[in-house]
């Protein structure tokens, strides 16, 4: 007699005490997606398996408290989620790292429409931050960034000193920086961590 298919509901329950069989089954319920999730912005299979698995791990540690969770899978790719941009985040810090993460990413690059969309939904989410920055200070952010012109001329030019000019820089690109890490997907962070090239043109 065939054994009707548990729900996920059903095997959280059972994986709160402790239920390997029940483990094993949404291991390989969710391993096929998050894998295939989480290796379109880390092109690297070894290092996206890696953080498949700590996915998994976090969830076998935590087992006793799985079972309050109501969409499962909602939860599990917020996890995994989080995982990746840790893992970016640590990259980002590890310049040998980086480099490798890189050359692996140069293999196994998007192809140029997957570029241009990464590019333009950047590119537009600059923008809206742009638009929410005072008058003044998005004047002097594009003076500095569109038309390249020193603090000098900007002070100059909008009678402002050069401390003040100096002082709308550096809060218009902390609060743009912040805007994106806010709003951009995964796939953003990949450039903005590991290749780090987009975001420095722009700031």
């Amino acid at each position: 007699m065939v054994q009707p298919v548990k729900t996920d509901k059903e095997l959280l329950m059972q994986l709160t005490l402790g239920n390997e069989e029940a483990f094993e089954c949404l291991f390989g319920r969710y391993h096929e997606r998050l894998f295939h999730y989480i290796s379109l912005f880390i092109k690297s299979p070894q290092i996206a398996e890696e953080v498949v698995m700590d996915v998994f791990m976090k969830i076998w540690l935590a087992k006793e408290l799985i079972g309050h969770v109501e969409n499962f899978d909602s939860f599990l790719f917020r996890v995994a989620h989080n995982k990746a941009i840790d893992f970016l985040r640590m990259v980002s810090k590890a310049p040998d790292f980086k480099e490798m993460m890189w050359d692996t990413m140069q293999l196994k690059a998007p192809d140029e429409s997957d570029a241009l969309v990464l590019k333009t939904e950047f590119e537009g989410k600059v923008r809206l931050a742009l638009s929410l920055l005072t008058e003044q200070r998005r004047k002097v952010f594009e003076m500095s960034r569109e038309q390249e012109l020193s603090h000098e001329e900007i002070a100059f030019k909008l009678g402002l000193s050069k401390h003040t000019v100096n002082n709308h820089i550096v809060e218009a690109k902390r609060f743009i920086r912040s805007y994106l890490s806010k709003n951009l997907d995964i796939a953003w962070f990949v450039v903005l961590y590991v290749c780090n090239e987009a975001i420095s043109c722009h700031f």
